[in-house]
């Protein structure tokens, strides 16, 4: 799969302490980017590109979800792009990286009326908002690996610019205790997250909704697929069941379902978990203790899906395509569907197989190749605008 190699590339001047002039200078720069991060959401986007908040000063929260990727880590990693590298360029996690587009369109993590979980952060909904999944990667020893929130605060203190800002929002010397120190740090970033930069609902679909878009045949065959009962249960887990917060169609429901997703024994072996460890999914999460809940993951957005390869929680299928193949084999008929295109091989057996969501994965009709490649088409149109340019980098959809 061909990727556009783009990353964000900060250019910073150096007063020279010689030249009154050139200092001069710099202080004006200093007085502008303080200004310009008055606004709680302004801080939060410096906190975001901001490497100096990792240990090793070498990682921030862009790296593993860079705007440039639609809010992914699309680096290699050495394995494909899996999982992600922690600021020491050694560790290495056992999932991928969420996107952190259209994040804020999550609810809270709770249980509905129905006594299913919905919402919250990471894969496993362990932190409830965006609050809390902003205060996670800092503190965590294979991601940011700073020891403590003191030492955080500490880095924020480094910076005048931000002393400044956090006592004009948060009032003086909140940097002074750990503590409230950090949650403001978490404030800010959530706030940033919470702009339209990370959800501006400006694809082809949306625009398609308000009458400015045309789909192709291929893409009004995909679209009616996905939100038929009839020929597909897409809809049923990725169609948005209306949250008071949310600004539009997310296509994710946010529940937690097991649908059978293999081991990745490339990352396991990378990573040196072993292929007998497990992840849980969603017994991972602290508050969790249902057994039946098993294996499952939160459903993800689809906004971008195009370009947030690999996909699943462990990064496990290379392609979109291979997406769709892995769902049809739960109801295509012959030995073709049981094989993993990216493999040659036949599908890995479930990491947990206890709770499969066989009522919706063995719901519906087997597709052929044309209507999978129509729901591909489809799928592509969930992308911003911003990013279309590098839809053509990526697999072509088969016309």
């Amino acid at each position: 799969m061909g990727i556009l190699r783009k990353s964000l590339i900060c250019f910073v001047g150096v007063a020279s302490a010689a030249s009154l002039l050139l200092s001069g200078i710099s202080a004006l720069a200093a007085d502008e980017q303080y200004a310009r991060q008055t606004r709680l959401e302004d801080l939060g986007r410096s906190l975001f590109f901001d490497v100096n908040l990792s240990r090793d000063r070498t990682q921030s929260c862009a790296t593993c979800h860079d705007p440039a990727r639609a809010f992914t880590d699309w680096r290699d990693n050495g394995v494909g792009a899996a999982a992600s590298l922690g600021g020491d360029f050694y560790s290495l996690g056992d999932r991928s990286a969420p996107t952190a587009g259209y994040a804020s369109q999550i609810p809270p993590f709770h249980i509905d009326g129905a006594g299913k979980y919905v919402g919250g952060q990471f894969w496993d909904g362990r932190a409830s908002t965006l609050e809390e999944q902003a205060g996670g990667p800092p503190l965590n020893p294979i991601e940011m690996g700073m020891p403590d929130k003191a030492s955080v605060v500490e880095r924020l203190r480094e910076n005048n610019n931000y002393v400044r800002a956090f006592e004009g929002l948060f009032g003086n010397g909140v940097l002074d205790n750990a503590d409230a120190g950090y949650n403001a740090m978490q404030q800010s970033i959530a706030a940033f997250e919470r702009t339209d930069f990370f959800a501006p609902f400006d694809s082809k679909y949306d625009r398609y909704l308000a009458g400015e878009y045309q789909p192709s045949e291929q893409e009004t065959l995909g679209m009616t697929l996905f939100f038929s009962n009839q020929f597909t249960n897409c809809n049923q887990c990725h169609q948005l069941q209306q949250f008071p917060e949310a600004l539009g169609e997310t296509f994710s429901n946010y529940t937690y379902q097991n649908i059978g997703v293999p081991v990745n024994l490339a990352l396991r072996a990378a990573n040196g978990l072993g292929e007998e460890y497990r992840d849980r999914g969603l017994l991972e999460n602290p508050v969790v203790t249902d057994e039946a809940q098993d294996g499952k993951f939160k459903v993800p957005t689809l906004r971008n899906v195009a370009l947030t390869a690999p996909y699943m929680h462990n990064g496990v299928f290379a392609d979109l395509k291979t997406v769709m193949l892995f769902y049809n084999k739960y109801l295509a008929r012959g030995s073709k569907a049981q094989i993993n295109p990216e493999t040659g091989e036949i599908w890995g057996t479930p990491e947990s197989a206890a709770n499969l969501a066989l009522d919706k994965l063995e719901s519906g009709r087997a597709l052929d190749s044309r209507e999978i490649d129509a729901l591909v088409a489809f799928m592509r149109m969930l992308t911003d605008k911003r990013y279309e340019p590098l839809l053509q980098f990526e697999n072509q959809v088969t016309d």
